[in-house]
């Protein structure tokens, strides 16, 4: 009953984590926005909402367009009345050595994946204010704290993430708006069965991550009982960043 007729944005709602987020949200009553840039993909996880009896509205949204964001936060205000939870979940990912990364690539990835974040919370938080609070949850990874070669666009956003969402927290703190973020580490959007068991046995909780591990997380950190959490970074990763790794 806790998200019953709740108002939830979730960002880049088409495929993968996001589209968990949204379908699981429905599943507990509440009314969800796909906010998604290929329009095809976010109508699609509309159908599914409805299929299941949810209820769901689609807005056609690139998170790199301000006005795009004004336009969603505006239309869900006129759509619904308000706006309870905020997911921002909508990112690009690019692996490309830094002697290569152009400087338009550059300015896409921390456009969608930070900037993005930053606008969606602060246009958010102003209905969020008016009226009393709200719960906004920022999807992060722990690429945020550990890399790979030729992640440096990618894990400078996320990195990013981390921040703003503690520095969000106390600023928003005074208006009843919690901000919290989640790291995910493997989760696999593809085909699941594919995996080989190597790729679960890696992972210290013996399995790779689902796209539903983090939408239950999600649900956790807005849930209204648990209104002492704020500020904080979840990582959701079977283990892996606490798996020291030593070369032969």
């Amino acid at each position: 009953m806790e998200f019953q007729d709740k108002v939830v944005i979730v960002t880049g709602a088409g495929s993968g984590i996001g589209r968990a987020v949204a379908l699981m949200y429905a599943g507990y009553g509440a009314r969800v926005v796909i906010a998604e840039r290929d329009e095809e993909k976010g109508q699609c996880t509309v159908e599914l909402i409805r299929k299941k009896g949810g209820e769901a509205y689609f807005h056609l949204t690139d998170v790199s367009r301000p006005q795009d964001i004004s336009s969603l936060i505006n239309k869900t205000v006129e759509f619904y009345g308000r706006i309870d939870i905020l997911i921002n979940n909508a990112g690009l990912s690019r692996w490309k050595s830094p002697y290569e990364l152009t400087v338009e690539e550059w300015d896409e990835i921390i456009n969608i994946n930070l900037r993005g974040v930053f606008l969606c919370a602060r246009e958010a938080a102003k209905v969020m204010k008016k009226q009393g609070g709200g719960s906004i949850v920022n999807i992060a990874s722990t690429r945020a704290l550990m890399s790979e070669p030729h992640s440096e666009a990618y894990a400078a956003s996320k990195g990013g993430i981390l921040a703003l969402t503690h520095a969000l927290a106390l600023s928003l703190a005074p208006d009843r708006i919690r901000v919290n973020a989640i790291s995910p580490g493997w989760i696999e959007t593809g085909d699941y069965d594919a995996l080989r068991e190597i790729d679960h046995l890696q992972h210290p909780a013996g399995r790779v991550g689902k796209p539903e591990d983090i939408a239950r997380a999600c649900l956790y950190l807005t849930n209204p009982a648990n209104d002492f959490i704020t500020g904080t970074n979840l990582v959701i990763d079977g283990g892996m960043t606490r798996k020291m790794l030593y070369e032969p």
